[in-house]
């Protein structure tokens, strides 16, 4: 294992560090327990949106903590959920009175994690609302969750709640932004090798020089089938068909097309992807209308990527286009 790392056992309390270092007029840190605020919070008369998980996924979570998307993020240890205790003092520290918002994707740990803090939130007088996000159609069930897996839709939530947010909307409102999204979007990933968790320090999964992974998860479990290597517009159209499927994508929708790097795939391959992507949504009668492209929810330095198609309405445009400034998002400002 060859990784700029110190110990294994220190990396995720060096990258906060390092990350609060680096964006400290956006962001204050916590060191213990660890979590992320923006450097404002709370902002008076504003809902507050928490999110988080395990680390090995930057930039999510922290680094979308800033102005139109996160008030706080928890980080727990490499691919492991946060604890109650991390997640309670992040939620407190960014109530102003108006309530909390946990954006939560749907791992095990995660969820129960969130719900205590939640609960424990509650008994000091914090409203908390909570937005489950499980956009992934790869499987139904996995080693880590019970139902479909929180994965690149998760981006997406976390920008349009949080513009709701910024903008003045009530808790049960922010929410409500939230869950729309989550209805509306759809992810499906493909892994080209696995990554090595620093304190496992071998690969994840084995994967043979000619092999895939269609429908892998953001901690290298198992997707729906592993296949021999195809081209970049074979991959694409496996990937979007089970998408589209699922969306029930019709002719004259409008969406979002999200194509996501892992952490290991070079942009160049992202954009052949991307190029693809948006010609079959064209054949489906689709019209992409917004765009990212890049690596914004990662499995350390896994090789592959995801496709998240969100259909969009007029205010779900509109709270996309709000001003954000974040460490990786940063627009409108």
């Amino acid at each position: 294992m060859k990784k700029l790392i110190n110990d294994p056992k220190s990396v995720v309390q060096e990258a906060v560090q390092g990350f609060g270092l680096a964006h400290a007029g956006l962001v204050t840190v916590s060191e213990d327990p660890i979590y992320i605020t923006r450097k404002d919070a709370p902002v008076a008369g504003k809902v507050g949106l928490v999110s988080g998980g395990g680390s090995g996924h930057e930039p999510l979570h922290a680094g979308y903590v800033g102005q139109g998307m996160l008030d706080a993020a928890v980080p727990g240890a490499v691919f492991t959920s946060p604890t109650p205790d991390q997640i309670l003092p992040a939620t407190l520290a960014v109530n102003s009175g108006a309530g909390v918002v946990h954006i939560v994707k749907n791992y095990t740990g995660d969820v129960l994690n969130f719900e205590t803090a939640a609960e424990l939130a509650e008994a000091e007088g914090v409203s908390v609302r909570t937005v489950l996000v499980n956009d992934d159609v790869a499987v139904e069930d996995s080693l880590y969750t019970a139902g479909r897996r929180g994965v690149g839709g998760t981006v997406l939530v976390e920008k349009i709640a949080g513009a709701a947010a910024e903008r003045g909307d009530d808790l049960d409102a922010v929410a409500a932004i939230g869950e729309r999204v989550n209805a509306n979007v759809r992810t499906m990933g493909v892994a080209l090798s696995a990554c090595t968790v620093p304190h496992a320090g071998t690969p994840s999964f084995d994967l043979a020089e000619d092999e895939i992974e269609i429908g892998i998860g953001i901690h290298g479990e198992p997707g729906r089938h592993r296949i021999p290597m195809e081209s970049a517009d074979g991959i694409t159209n496996r990937l979007l068909e089970p998408v589209l499927s699922d969306l029930k994508i019709s002719s004259g929708d409008k969406v979002l097309l999200f194509v996501n790097g892992m952490g290991g795939t070079p942009l160049s391959e992202l954009y052949i992807v991307y190029r693809r992507a948006v010609q079959v949504l064209a054949d489906a009668g689709a019209t992409v209308e917004r765009s990212l492209v890049g690596n914004y929810i990662t499995a350390l330095e896994m090789q592959g990527c995801s496709i998240s198609v969100l259909r969009l309405d007029d205010e779900l445009t509109q709270l996309w286009d709000a001003p954000v400034h974040t460490a990786a998002l940063r627009w409108g400002v």
